[in-house]
């Protein structure tokens, strides 16, 4: 029955709501339709986004190798992402401190694991994501050797093993001009694992949310509200880093800090935006288990909300909202919106607040099943991927700056 209510929203939201009017259901401001594209804030705005410093950002993510939480190249690259959101200007760059002190592991029960490649269609796949296999699948599963990097000058710099103890992530924030108060967070995580330089997961999503800061950080844009741009660190543990931002943060919202000052530590959450693993859409594994070299004709932005969540329907709207972003904005590649966001920072957010990620693959279905070779292994390197696939990662930020304008009511100052 609430599945068919989504569907009935859906058809609802097709039929009688245009796009201004799904901005303001999702929480957003409305933006006057534009006379003249070359007025249109949102497309001045993608011009200052493009392909080589997208790019360049996701390049100087690599030289901190894997980015393993726990390790001083996660450190450094902490630094260093806190003194480029300075560098564009967004000075209210803060830290959210905290300590990461795991239990230690528990045997696990196995479980049975499909032969590599296998044709299974219609099984239920076992574990995070409870997808289905279909067609043709390869084994996943991350790799915990550092000698399986053949790079001895990259093996070197991703030595160091992870341990316990105190951890940092960054964020900084555009404050908005009329209300302040209320805010979208747009996030990735920028730790990684695998033993490589962890270019597509997730220095891929964390460039674009850079990119973004840089381009919404200029002195000649305002927004109505606040956007919050958000590295999150301890992904790859379980989501921890954006799980403890929720447990410190969440009661916070909305409250004038001090009284009528005009300053709120944390506005109160419109929206929860993820960006995880953007380049990689080559389709499912050949037979013989290894995969197309180029972009499958039908690659595209995957938007996904999780169906069962407290603002699902909520969380839908404002997917839709980002797929019709994509449709008028985005210059290359399509978006598709599916219902089973999983395994990602927008998670411990998403009965809290509408929360969506956007990403290469569906997780489940696709990346869980084998699709993407490079996830969590050596091979995830920036000479990995092609413009294509650079290009593909470009478009989801085309995507979320175009949807967060109009959400925030961005403007150019003249």
């Amino acid at each position: 029955m609430r599945w068919n209510r989504f569907i009935l929203a859906v058809c609802s939201l097709s039929i009688a709501l245009g796009t201004t009017a799904l901005g303001r259901q999702a929480g957003g401001s409305s933006v006057p339709p534009q006379n003249d594209p070359a007025d249109d804030p949102v497309r001045l705005l993608l011009g200052r986004l493009d392909l080589e410093g997208y790019k360049a950002t996701i390049k100087a993510l690599t030289q901190f190798g894997d980015r393993q939480q726990g390790t001083d190249r996660n450190r450094a690259a902490v630094d260093w992402i806190e003194a480029q959101l300075n560098g564009y200007g967004c000075t209210t760059t803060e830290r959210l401190p905290y300590v990461y002190n795991p239990p230690p592991p528990q045997p696990q029960p196995s479980r049975p694991s499909p032969p590599s490649p296998v044709i299974a269609s219609g099984e239920i796949r076992l574990g995070p994501g409870g997808s289905r296999y279909r067609g043709i699948t390869r084994p996943t599963g991350p790799n915990n050797d550092p000698e399986a990097q053949p790079d001895g000058k990259l093996r070197e710099l991703n030595s160091q093993p992870t341990a316990p103890g105190p951890r940092e992530e960054v964020y900084c924030t555009k404050i908005g001009t009329t209300r302040p108060d209320e805010m979208y967070i747009v996030g990735a995580h920028m730790d990684g694992r695998g033993y490589g330089e962890a270019a597509n997961d997730n220095g891929s999503g964390s460039a674009l949310v850079m990119e973004l800061a840089r381009v919404f950080s200029s002195p000649d844009v305002e927004t109505e509200r606040s956007i919050r741009f958000v590295l999150w660190n301890n992904e790859e543990t379980g989501l921890s880093g954006a799980r403890t931002y929720v447990e410190q943060r969440a009661e916070l919202q909305g409250k004038e800090n001090p009284p009528g000052s005009g300053r709120y530590p944390e506005p109160k959450w419109l929206g929860m935006i993820q960006h995880d693993m953007m380049l990689w859409d080559h389709g499912m594994p050949r037979a013989d288990g290894t995969l197309s070299p180029d972009q499958r004709p039908e690659a595209d932005i995957n938007i996904e909300f999780q169906s069962t969540a407290k603002f699902a329907e909520q969380a839908l709207k404002l997917a839709f909202f980002f797929r019709d972003a994509n449709e008028k904005y985005a210059t290359d590649y399509p978006a598709a919106v599916g219902h089973h966001m999983t395994n990602t920072d927008s998670t411990p957010f998403m009965n809290l607040v509408p929360a969506i990620s956007l990403r290469e693959n569906e997780r489940g279905m696709h990346t869980g099943a084998g699709w993407n070779p490079h996830h969590h292994q050596p091979a995830d390197l920036y000479s990995t991927y092609s413009n294509q696939d650079f290009r593909l990662g470009l478009n989801a930020a085309q995507t979320t700056l175009a949807a967060i304008a109009q959400l925030t009511g961005a403007t150019l100052l003249k």
